[in-house]
């Protein structure tokens, strides 16, 4: 049943590999399966030359131990002068008398000869005119040939028990770099979507002001606007794949930070008819600059993107606090608690390749920001930090 469930599970859950993937998956499968399949056949082969000298020696010793009880009752009726009586060999053993005047042909000893196991034993030493006791028995081999199959059938087995376990573990491991992959064929889209934005709106723009030979206001302020939102995203892809060098972190004041970045967007903010209401008071923070202009423009830029034509955003900046709160799209209650992970969006309604808020979080951790959000919906959003 619980195997049942398992694969139930896996099929629920096809994880679709891509080409890179299964040659990933099958490579570890089979790594795994070949270390697994010498493990087997070692621990096989060690159990069975154990087993098969155990068996060895108990053959031997029960041998040793029927000639010695003939040997005895032969000496005992001799000694006694009785009647030699013999015992009814056991199943799968036989026994035989050499007499002394019989050839000299045998020699204490123990051997395997036509599948038998044979030992000549001299302990009778001529009681009653006998030299030797032959013992032999087809035990061994029987019992040699059930302890092959019996080791044979339970590596089968074993192997057969690990290379589902293999499988499973493979597909468990595969999951996690299946939806990396995902995550980052996804965020390659995005940045392909956001770049053409920009891109395309710069290409028509100069298009446009060459046609025309004039450079007019609304030309340059779309050129304007491009290449602020081109390089809003080299500064986010920046931060999360460029090695920092270490930087000394100083207290600095956030208002001339924040009022700049509230000015860098003023374009775009006017395109979208979007009116700014700031309350800015002097602070400061322990942070480095680059972090905390990076920080303000991420939520700026987040708030702008989300936000309606023709509504307000409101910043307010006083000791130890900052809020941004707009009356953009909002976001979903269930999305609430993911929207600080990488690649991971509020609403796929404005775009974005998931990355700001994820920055944001970061730089909160790193300088000891405590963030929160407030969101409804429909209604908007709020993003507060303390320190």
């Amino acid at each position: 049943m619980w195997e049942k469930s398992i694969f139930k599970t896996f099929e629920a859950k096809d994880i679709g590999l891509n080409n890179l993937e299964k040659k990933s998956f099958y490579s570890f499968l089979a790594l795994y399966l070949g270390s697994s399949l010498v493990f087997v056949l070692l621990s096989g082969f060690w159990y069975f030359s154990a087993q098969k000298n155990s068996l060895e020696n108990t053959t031997y010793y029960k041998l040793q131990h029927l000639a010695d009880n003939l040997s005895s009752l032969i000496v005992h009726a001799h000694m006694s002068g009785t009647p030699l009586l013999l015992p009814k060999a056991e199943k799968n053993y036989e026994y035989r008398l050499i007499p002394t005047a019989q050839s000299r042909v045998y020699e204490s000893s123990y051997f395997e000869k036509d599948g038998y196991k044979v030992l000549v034993s001299s302990a009778p030493q001529e009681h009653l005119g006998i030299e030797y006791v032959v013992v032999q028995t087809d035990e061994y081999n029987k019992e040699l040939l059930t302890l092959e199959k019996n080791v044979l059938l339970s590596m089968m087995i074993v192997f057969v028990a690990i290379g589902m376990i293999s499988w499973i573990l493979s597909k468990f491991f595969m999951q996690p770099i299946h939806e990396k992959m995902s995550q980052i064929e996804q965020f390659i889209q995005d940045i392909s979507h956001e770049l053409n934005t920009p891109i395309t709106a710069l290409q028509m723009s100069s298009k446009r002001a060459m046609q025309k030979g004039v450079y007019d206001e609304k030309i340059l302020t779309n050129i304007s606007i491009s290449t602020k939102q081109l390089y809003s995203i080299y500064q986010s892809l920046s931060y999360l794949n460029f090695h920092m060098p270490e930087q000394k972190v100083e207290l600095i004041e956030l208002k001339p930070i924040l009022e700049r970045s509230v000015a860098y967007y003023s374009e775009l903010t006017h395109a979208k008819n979007i009116t700014i209401d700031t309350n800015i008071n002097d602070t400061t923070l322990k942070i480095l600059d680059t972090r905390a202009e990076l920080l303000f423009s991420n939520l700026l830029s987040n708030a702008i993107k989300y936000s309606m034509p023709n509504t307000t955003i409101t910043i307010t900046l006083q000791d130890g606090y900052f809020s941004i709160k707009d009356e953009g799209v909002g976001i979903a209650k269930e999305k609430l608690e993911e929207i600080f992970k990488l690649y991971k969006r509020g609403s796929n309604l404005a775009g974005g390749f998931g990355v700001g808020l994820s920055i944001v979080k970061q730089i909160c951790d790193e300088f000891h920001i405590r963030v929160d959000v407030n969101s409804e919906f429909g209604k908007g959003s709020c993003f507060r930090l303390y320190w």
